[in-house]
């Protein structure tokens, strides 16, 4: 039998999120244990028209490359994904798996090989979305590995993907997301002529320049489900140090009780409980791997809990996050770095941010409403 809300959440991403149209060539790819979504998401696009055509993954296939690969074939890339990722017109992503811990064990510097090509192919892709010339949105298929990392029930689990997405029975997805759109964007207005950020909390107080620097609302166009406001910040400018309570977690390896200090933009101190010289290695990715690419107010507060899936946790309604690595394009960011890591810093008890010494931002939530500007 179908669930009703695969098929609400495959036609969201097929004509909110992707806007799929006739004639576009359009591609939707997931492990195999994402097969229900998928078939949903590429019945939906063939409805609206698309020429649409799946990619299905083995489970495995990074351990066994990662295990017994060469240097040089970790870091391949296949001619038909270089060619795909110039010549679609709409992607979509999904991050599904059937083991979460596959890759814990695998060696820090081969992954970091292998993730290094995967990071140039995934920025030659933002380039285009950037450019207007793809459309790509990434969501999750909900398993029994995310369900035990979130430490519920593969049902309580289901229930909170589709809440999150509302694609409940009840809901009216699209409604959902205009509106949340409408929020966020008069959110991210709030913030334009802002030149720095302070932000405090536990064991943090860092200052992040942003002078100059567009603000983006994410809006359920690139995530689904979605709800933060995010920029690249001022490539020379962080100081000061930062704490995240939460494990930090990247291709499935987990980093506990990250402490990073910065100095002229770029890391100087970094340390963590467990998975230290992990988060050492990643840091060392490249010369960029070392600076902010990414500072972000989490705004979704019916994401109210912690399941080691970033998707969701950077998403946590009263968090902030920070990137290290590659920035956006479209955020006028000048970092460059095969590196993408959202690190997530809890506010919602003891923390406040200033915007150029006002406080704007208390135990978790703006201290003002949005002018939200209706047409």
């Amino acid at each position: 039998m179908r669930d009703l809300r695969v098929e609400k959440l495959a036609e969201l991403i097929a004509g909110y999120s992707l806007g799929l149209r006739e004639g576009q060539v359009f591609r939707v790819d997931g492990e195999e244990s994402a097969l229900p979504l998928i078939s949903a998401i590429y019945r939906a696009a063939l409805r609206r028209g698309a020429l649409a055509y799946t990619h299905t993954r083995a489970a495995g296939l990074d351990e066994i490359l990662l295990a017994e690969g060469t240097e040089e074939q970790l870091g391949h890339i296949s001619p038909a994904e270089v060619f795909q990722t110039e010549q679609l017109d709409a992607w979509a992503t999904l991050w599904s798996s059937s083991n979460t811990r596959a890759l814990t064990r695998a060696d820090p510097a081969r992954r970091q090989t292998h993730l290094a090509a995967h990071y140039r192919i995934v920025n030659r892709r933002w380039e285009r979305i950037s450019a207007g010339e793809l459309a790509w949105c990434g969501t999750l298929f909900p398993t029994q590995a995310h369900a035990q990392d979130a430490e519920m029930s593969l049902t309580q689990y289901e229930d909170f993907v589709y809440g999150a997405c509302h694609v409940r029975e009840e809901d009216d997805p699209i409604a959902h997301w205009e509106a949340v759109s409408e929020t966020l964007t008069a959110r991210a207005r709030q913030l334009e002529s802002v030149r720095e950020l302070r932000i405090v909390g536990p064991d943090t107080d860092l200052r992040v320049g942003v002078e100059g620097r567009p603000w983006i609302p994410s809006e359920g166009k690139h995530n689904m489900p979605d709800g933060e406001i995010f920029t690249s910040p001022l490539e020379t400018v962080t100081q000061g140090g930062i704490y995240f309570a939460f494990p930090s977690i990247f291709q499935g390896q987990e980093v506990e009780n990250v402490r990073l200090r910065f100095e002229d933009g770029r890391v100087v101190h970094a340390e963590a409980t467990s998975g230290e010289d992990y988060l050492r290695s990643l840091i060392g990715t490249d010369s960029g791997a070392a600076v902010l690419g990414e500072v972000a107010f989490g705004l979704n507060y019916e994401i109210d809990r912690f399941t080691r899936d970033i998707l969701f946790d950077e998403k946590i309604g009263g968090t902030m996050h920070v990137a290290l690595g590659g920035g956006f394009d479209e955020a006028l960011t000048q970092n460059k770095s095969d590196l993408h890591w959202d690190l997530i810093c809890d506010l919602r008890q003891e923390g406040e941010v200033y915007a150029d010494g006002e406080l704007v931002w208390k135990a978790g939530r703006f201290v003002t409403e949005p002018a939200v500007e209706r047409v």
